[in-house]
């Protein structure tokens, strides 16, 4: 455990990494990746030791790469709402998946200093969104991790340290836990306990997340609620395409470690437009899908689908006015958007696929409940999933599908 804990501190990472790894690769699962290839690491000491030397250690004091994002902004569009003005040879059809392999790109092309690693990582990924990086940007920058979350967040958190950027690939968000001393209490804290002499800044951890129909306990949860209670970090959920590839890049160029959780059941389910450019989505800035008058409709990633269909039946059954917001990331949330469509419509409901019990949609009712008391006109309502276990046969009873949450509109209006 020590090995790991002083993987974050620091240089000495990159003197760990080898063989903490190896140990590791042991006495955790079977593996058919044992260790980082020593290319990679040559690439990575090569590229990091100029950093300890001299003015330039003094100039950077392991900042993040706000240098380097700053260069790379110059040629970037931060947008809200894409431009409808853009001509249709500037976009490019994606699903999900792919919309993450071209930020991807981008963000290895535009910083010199990003790497890409993980689990699987160096062959595609199990969702393919790396495919083909590793052949166009080599071996010492998109590389194979060993089947150790907390071992690969630990060297991203080591090499986020020195200035660098890191974006590491936790195969499945069920699989996050074992890194879960290193983003809370390293990554996290890493500024703050240096009274902002260094930080992690250049980190972001992406991981799949929800369920898939047929994933059961341990390829199914949604784990964003465990880090929304820990201040340093940010955490995003895109919920399409054109969105993924926005906020992926804000993240990644974002001066503070970042979760980013990817909605693998749409990986390839949802399509889109998407620009084929560099642009970036705000980070806290929360989207209004559709307007409406009559009850605020509030959720995240995946989740926005099934709301969406929720709405519209809302409407065709009911006559019900619905307006949609997307909150994109839940730390820090957008409290002004969603609390100003609240005192006008006065009634809120709130979904997510995570278990109801401390959810984050409680911080949101909360929230609301404390600002906006004298506007409502019902109680709020969560649609979650239940207090248990996913499970694998019952994930259809599980899930709060767009009939729970229509069920829950009418609720509101009939109050």
């Amino acid at each position: 455990m020590n090995n790991y804990r002083s993987l974050s501190t620091l240089g000495m990472s990159l003197r760990l990494s080898r063989k903490s790894f190896r140990i590791q690769s042991q006495i955790q699962r079977p593996l058919s990746l044992r260790y980082f290839s020593d290319l990679s690491l040559h690439g990575i000491e090569k590229r990091c030791s100029g950093i300890f030397k001299g003015k330039e250690k003094n100039n950077r004091k392991f900042s993040s790469s706000a240098a380097v994002v700053s260069a790379a902004a110059k040629n970037t569009d931060v947008v809200d709402d894409l431009d409808d003005s853009t001509s249709e040879s500037e976009y490019e059809r994606m699903n999900l998946y792919l919309a993450i392999n071209s930020a991807l790109e981008i963000a290895l092309e535009s910083d010199p200093t990003a790497i890409l690693f993980g689990e699987d990582v160096a062959f595609g990924g199990v969702f393919r969104c790396s495919v083909d990086l590793k052949d166009r940007f080599g071996v010492e920058r998109v590389f194979n991790t060993p089947l150790s979350e907390q071992g690969l967040v630990a060297f991203g958190i080591g090499y986020a340290a020195m200035g660098q950027t890191a974006i590491a690939e936790v195969q499945f968000a069920d699989y996050i836990f074992p890194a879960f001393d290193q983003i809370v209490n390293e990554a996290a804290k890493y500024r703050y306990r240096s009274g902002n002499q260094f930080n992690v800044g250049g980190l972001t951890i992406r991981a799949p997340y929800g369920a898939v129909g047929h994933g059961g306990h341990y390829h199914s949860q949604s784990p964003e609620a465990y880090f929304t209670h820990t201040p340093g970090l940010k955490v995003v959920m895109p919920r399409n395409p054109i969105e993924a590839k926005g906020l992926l890049l804000s993240a990644i160029r974002d001066p503070n470690p970042v979760i980013f959780f990817e909605p693998k059941a749409i990986y390839r389910a949802s399509v889109a437009d998407v620009p084929v450019g560099d642009y970036m989505i705000p980070l806290g800035k929360a989207d209004i899908v559709k307007s409406g008058s009559d009850v605020t409709v509030v959720g995240w990633g995946a989740q926005m689908n099934v709301l969406e269909s929720a709405c519209e039946k809302a409407k065709e059954d009911l006559g019900v006015s619905c307006e949609l917001i997307d909150l994109r990331t839940l730390l820090p949330w957008d409290i002004d958007t969603v609390v100003q469509s609240v005192k006008k419509t006065g009634r809120l409901v709130v979904s997510h696929e995570a278990p109801k019990t401390s959810g984050f949609a409680a911080e949101v009712a909360a929230t609301v409940q404390d600002k906006c008391f004298l506007n409502l006109e019902a109680p709020i309502q969560r649609v979650c999933g239940y207090d248990t276990p996913f499970p694998l046969i019952f994930e259809k009873m599980y899930v709060p599908d767009s009939l729970k949450n229509f069920e829950a509109i009418r609720k509101v209006i009939d109050y």
